[in-house]
């Protein structure tokens, strides 16, 4: 059935006598599952939650506070206004619950920290003679997708050693028509069957991207059985050079074999998930047992507070993890039980496509090995808050001695660093990246296209976009803006380049008034730090925290920029004379060049051929065609 949603619009306090329409609301709230998301007198969503039964679970909100948990009783006390969506299962309250947490990012709810996206490894196999290839995103396309990951450098290391141990195309030529090409470099050294070529059969290439598979899935008990065979019909056919190509792969299989840990005496596949906290930090590890065997393991961190409960830590894990999980396994083995389970194994029986179970052992096997994780988690976590504490006593230490060496009025906890890109002029950008108590804060990155006609003028771009900067900030604190992105000033200012780019830059601040907010410049070649004012540059020694903070911010500013000006320039590059035609985008533009090759084959076809390619009609065919014949 279709979700009804219903609104409150009530006025600021904690309970229903804080406003008459909230009371209203909740005296009228339905007996029927759902998705309720608590706002405070902003709008903002502070949390969200699904229930069985809304009035229930709405109102218990709303009793005596000596029944409330202390997070409770903050939160509640925010409460101005609610929504609520009525779903036809508690099952689907828990899918909307997870898709809104992932929306709104509430500020009480429990959720993974960073959720960015992780990577995957996705086997094409919605396409002829698949690749393997890393994404961050899972799409309903046919392909199969292991992960997610957390370590992205060991998701591409896993790539280069599955492509050494399988001769599969690391190409993305489209092979869906003649296979006409000349094979490459790869096909000559043997890492490469050559189907590009037409250098191997399709059947033969299926059972490759099956052992990939196999292995991916650690079911290496069903692929090295195949391997050994193939191995002996290779020499009892005098193919020697095959068959020790055959036997590095088994032996390289093997080798990852001996390092996984037999854990079950059966064949089973499991998760393993326990976790550790401290104060608000909060670690989850999962083991992934496959066939009886540790395969792998990643952990994640999570948002909470003291108050919250294990399970209510582990439930939180479970519906967001596994939504965008690759596998899910038959059982699950939990350090803590969660609520709502019986609707959570519906949800994952929904996500397997069969049967799931949630188990907390108690004794056993079973019971050793959720300790274990949790043992793991607690190390992972011990040594992510000793990074932290490092990290955040060097920013202090670093901070003190700039303003110390560089005489400013105050420690910066804010410090901005802008940078130029451009080559010869072309494509010119800058950007402004922030440094908040010696860590950066990405959400306050901000990105320029330089739009002075002065190019390659640095001395000039670096006028206008610390011009813009400020100007725009100057509006926004005058206009009163709530979301401040600009408004928010710096307690020092880093300029990427020596005293003439440094001259610049404070020319506009005096312009603006803005004079009084300290500057300095860093030069590349022999790291000078020059302040407004002083002849010779301020000397820090090479290995000081200042100096090395100062760095760190500089190159960061320099990869954004330069990031930035990459992508605009091959935007410039992939551009063609398809992009001037109105009606064909990104996507239809693909369509043509895979179906015709290139510019030159669309312009040779017929209206009728245009017209064939999806997404295109006959008209727009039509003016494609008119359009490139001129």
């Amino acid at each position: 059935m279709d979700p009804v949603m219903g609104l409150a619009s009530g006025q600021n306090g904690a309970s229903p006598d804080a406003g008459g329409e909230l009371r209203e609301k909740l005296s009228a709230l339905p007996n029927r599952p759902g998705v309720y998301l608590m706002k405070n007198a902003a709008g903002e969503v502070i949390y969200v939650g699904k229930a069985v039964s809304l009035r229930n679970r709405v109102r218990s909100y709303f009793q005596s506070p000596a029944g409330l948990s202390a997070k409770v009783r903050v939160m509640a006390a925010q409460v101005a206004d609610i929504d609520y969506i009525v779903t036809g299962s508690e099952v689907e309250a828990l899918i909307l619950e997870a898709n809104l947490i992932k929306e709104h990012r509430p500020r009480y709810n429990v959720r993974l920290r960073d959720d960015k996206a992780y990577p995957y490894l996705k086997v094409t196999v919605n396409e002829p003679y698949p690749r393997v290839v890393v994404s961050r995103r899972v799409e309903q396309d046919g392909a199969r997708y292991f992960g997610p990951y957390t370590n992205a450098h060991a998701v591409r290391e896993t790539t280069r050693f599955l492509r050494k141990l399988f001769p599969i195309r690391t190409c993305s030529l489209d092979l869906s028509g003649d296979l006409n090409y000349r094979p490459c470099l790869l096909y000559h050294i043997r890492r490469c069957v050559g189907p590009c070529a037409g250098r191997v059969e399709p059947e033969e290439y299926d059972r490759l991207i099956e052992q990939v598979c196999l292995f991916l899935e650690g079911r290496h008990e069903r692929l090295l059985p195949e391997l050994y065979q193939r191995m002996k019909a290779a020499a009892a056919a005098l193919e020697f050079e095959r068959a020790a190509r055959i036997r590095d792969q088994i032996r390289a299989i093997e080798s990852v074999t001996e390092r996984q840990k037999i854990v079950s005496t059966r064949a089973e596949d499991q998760d393993v998930i326990g976790f550790a906290r401290e104060a608000d930090a909060v670690c989850v590890q999962i083991f992934y047992v496959r066939g009886g065997r540790l395969i792998g393991r990643e952990h994640f961190f999570m948002e909470a507070t003291a108050d919250d409960e294990p399970g209510e830590i582990m439930r939180a894990f479970i519906q967001q993890y596994y939504q965008r999980a690759a596998f899910v396994p038959q059982e699950i083995l939990l350090q803590a039980p969660v609520e709502d389970e019986a609707a959570i194994e519906g949800w994952l029986r929904e996500q397997r496509g069969g049967a799931v179970r949630l188990r907390v052992p108690k004794r056993g096997e079973k019971r050793r090995l959720v300790e274990m994780v949790a043992e793991n988690a607690r190390l992972v976590l011990k040594e992510r808050l000793g990074q932290l504490a490092r990290r955040t006593e060097e920013a202090e230490k670093a901070m003190a001695q700039l303003a110390d060496v560089l005489g400013l009025p105050n420690v910066p906890q804010r410090i901005e660093a802008f940078d130029i890109s451009n080559i010869q002029g072309n494509q010119a950008v800058a950007s402004m990246v922030v440094f908040e108590d010696g860590l950066p804060k990405p959400a306050d990155y901000r990105r320029f296209k330089i739009r002075t006609k002065s190019t390659p003028d640095d001395f000039a771009m670096m006028r206008e976009v610390v011009h813009r900067r400020f100007l725009r900030g100057l509006q926004e604190q005058s206009q009163q803006v709530e979301e401040r992105g600009f408004g928010v000033f710096p307690d020092l200012v880093l300029i990427d380049g020596g005293k003439g780019q440094l001259s610049a830059a404070r020319e506009v601040m005096r312009e603006l008034g803005v004079e009084d907010i300290p500057a300095i410049g860093l030069a590349k070649q022999l790291e000078q730090v020059f302040v407004e004012g002083r002849p010779d540059p301020v000397e820090l020694p090479w290995a000081s925290p200042g100096l090395k903070l100062l760095q760190r911010i500089r190159d960061e500013a320099h990869r954004y920029a330069i990031t930035y000006h990459r992508r605009l320039r091959d935007q410039r590059t992939t551009r063609s004379v398809l992009d001037d035609i109105p009606g064909v985008g990104p996507r239809r533009k693909r369509e043509l060049i895979k179906r015709f090759g290139s510019v030159a084959g669309v312009r040779r076809a017929t209206v009728d051929e245009i017209a064939a390619v999806p997404g295109i009609s006959r008209s727009l065919a039509e003016r494609i065609a008119l359009h490139l014949r001129g």
